[in-house]
């Protein structure tokens, strides 16, 4: 099967980590879409223009650039089977690109892995957002999402579509792997109650609240806590993350991470890994299930998630982890104020004991994925 995936964001790993899913599935895979970052790509694609995060009028402009010059950029492509558009801006070009070979048009599907707030809530614009989403479903065989929240509180609530809506989570997966391999090994805490209690922060670090919450915390106990940070801080929403990095000495920030290269060492040095997110609260951020929350179980780190998110009801539901009501010093230092190396071990002991398969996408998930693509084609959707 032949698979044109048309991308929002190149340099996201996420991205790429899909592709490899889908080939590994058994589909032939050509990538397409626009840049945010510089540098070589993991792979070959072909590049439609630049986009900005954050910044809906030059994306818009970007989309309106690509469709004038579609036939150029895609036309003299071998004709995909299917196409999968990853969020609204590709859904749009995807409409556009069927038409660019002669006979049936190949199939659509839909990748939402994001809600984005302007999307949600009664006022004109959230209505006319839905309304041109719902015209541009029109045509497509199924919808791909990463969370159940998703489902329940935006395409069932709002009725946005009657084809099928299907799972599909953020699982860890490695191109290299077969099957879920079990959880990598117990980390070792050191002696002594007096130790520091290392918390994670990797991915793209987007939350004011977890920045301020975080600094708090370690600058009113230090050397009680540190916080290890990786990945890409978001410096349109944290415009002064690196001076309060460079303030605090408990706060640590290493730079960016290859994926999957470096989430073993990440999360195996640290005790918690940190899932709250406030960037979207009560809408996106309550809703998703974020790639931290598979990468860290994965390898072992305990969770830590906001009360009342679909995050904390996963968690919970598999007994694991911490659970706050929200991004307060004072309360994440009275939960892990009482929290003595053997507690941690134990911890971190239930998070072994879930089965692997949960955190980590096997090669039967690939097929699976790939079946989900396929499966309007051939009338099964």
């Amino acid at each position: 099967m032949r698979i044109l995936y048309l991308c929002h964001d190149l340099d996201d790993a996420a991205i790429w980590r899909r592709v490899a899913m889908l080939q590994t599935g058994g589909a032939e895979v050509r990538a397409a879409g626009f840049r945010r970052g510089s540098g070589p790509l993991p792979g070959d694609a072909v590049v439609l223009g630049r986009t900005v995060d954050a910044r809906m009028g030059q994306r818009a402009y970007s989309v309106l650039r690509a469709l004038a010059g579609l036939r150029r950029s895609l036309g003299h492509e071998a004709r995909p089977d299917a196409i999968l558009a990853r969020n609204l801006e590709m859904l749009v070009l995807a409409r556009r690109t069927r038409r660019l070979w002669p006979g049936d048009p190949p199939g659509l599907i839909y990748e939402v892995l994001d809600i984005h707030r302007l999307m949600v809530g009664e006022g004109r614009r959230a209505q006319a957002m839905r309304a041109v989403e719902r015209a541009l479903l029109r045509g497509v065989g199924a919808v791909l999402t990463s969370s159940p929240a998703f489902i329940s509180n935006y395409f069932d609530r709002y009725r946005q579509t009657q084809v099928p809506v299907h799972l599909v989570e953020n699982r860890y997966f490695e191109p290299r792997a077969t099957a879920p391999n079990a959880v990598g090994p117990v980390r070792t805490p050191d002696e002594g109650t007096d130790r520091a209690v290392s918390i994670g922060w990797f991915g793209i670090l987007r939350c004011r609240d977890s920045l301020a919450c975080l600094d708090a915390l370690t600058r009113a106990r230090p050397g009680r806590y540190v916080v290890e940070m990786r990945g890409k801080p978001a410096l349109d929403v944290l415009p002064r993350f690196h001076e309060i990095v460079a303030a605090n000495p408990d706060l640590r920030f290493h730079g960016p991470y290859r994926y999957p290269d470096d989430l073993p060492d990440m999360y195996t040095q640290v005790d918690l890994a940190w899932l709250l997110d406030g960037f979207d609260a009560g809408y996106n951020s309550a809703w998703l299930l974020p790639n931290r929350l598979y990468e860290g179980c994965r390898h072992g780190a305990v969770p830590i998630a906001q009360a009342g998110t679909q995050t904390a009801t996963f968690i919970q539901a598999l007994g694991l982890g911490l659970v706050v009501s929200g991004p307060s010093a004072d309360e994440l230092d009275l939960a892990l104020g009482q929290l003595t190396p053997g507690h941690l071990a134990r911890l971190r002991e239930l998070v072994h004991a879930v089965d692997p398969a949960t955190w980590t996408a096997s090669d039967l998930d690939c097929r699976h994925l790939v079946s989900l693509v396929e499966s309007p084609i051939r009338g099964l959707g």
